[in-house]
């Protein structure tokens, strides 16, 4: 038994408390997320992580697509003239009531938990699996094998991130907490957001524990200072041919 003030007793506390914290804030922050996606504020974004991430989803013929913390509906409205069925799911009921009214897609109010407990929910197959800057948790491998299970033989599953490495700032180099403020990503954002960093070692780890082998690594570049402005991973299921 895990006594009070035992570091393991004190992880825990802290990964409970950082996942109710950043829960709270997308239901805070959902107005001002979908006004800054859709007016383009976020620099990021403009700079490569969207055109990254399309251009790794459209290297391969349309199909079936999850959207897995789908936000506002960008992704979903973007392919669907290319011939994608994209699904995409989020626990924000203000963010999926937000994605329904621009459409390109079919949407659900669905947390994490229920899409790993419940099969039948969004059973799929899916050709491809995305998760666009939605993997902020500390516990993914349950997740990451619930997303497995409803790929296709030869489908894959994209996550985008932060790069590790550009990412890491003067803090070590190793995984744990961080904090999100959204400075200049404008108004509106009342709460700021813990987030989960991974070193490059854990993102793999992780893939390899939830039976996903990686097929590739993309890391879209500023295009002035040619720093890194994300990592895009690219993983099949580990028996793929």
């Amino acid at each position: 038994m895990k006594r009070a003030g035992d570091p393991a007793a004190v992880g825990v506390d802290v990964q409970r408390s950082s996942e109710a914290r950043l829960q709270q804030s997308w239901t805070a922050n959902a107005g001002a997320w979908t006004e800054a996606v859709r007016e383009g504020r976020i620099e990021s974004r403009r700079l490569g992580t969207d055109r990254a991430l399309l251009e790794a989803v459209m290297s391969r013929a349309p199909g079936r697509l999850l959207d897995v913390g789908c936000g506002e509906g960008w992704l979903a409205r973007a392919l669907a003239p290319h011939g994608f069925e994209v699904v995409g799911i989020d626990g924000s009921e203000e963010l999926i009531a937000s994605a329904q009214e621009l459409g390109g897609g079919t949407f659900h109010v669905l947390g994490y938990e229920e899409l790993t407990s419940r099969p039948d929910v969004v059973a799929g197959p899916f050709d491809s699996v995305v998760c666009n800057f939605s993997l902020l948790s500390e516990s993914l491998t349950g997740l990451l094998r619930a997303l497995a299970d409803r790929l296709t033989p030869d489908g894959e599953l994209i996550v985008q991130t932060v790069h590790p490495f550009a990412a890491a700032g003067d803090e070590p180099y190793r995984d744990g907490w961080r904090e999100e403020a959204f400075e200049g990503f404008g108004d509106g954002f009342t709460a700021s957001m813990p987030w989960f960093y991974r070193t490059m070692g854990s993102w793999v780890r992780e893939l390899r524990a939830a039976d996903l082998g990686l097929v590739d690594c993309l890391e879209p570049l500023h295009p002035q200072t040619t720093r890194p402005l994300s990592l895009v991973l690219i993983a099949r299921l580990a028996h793929h041919d």
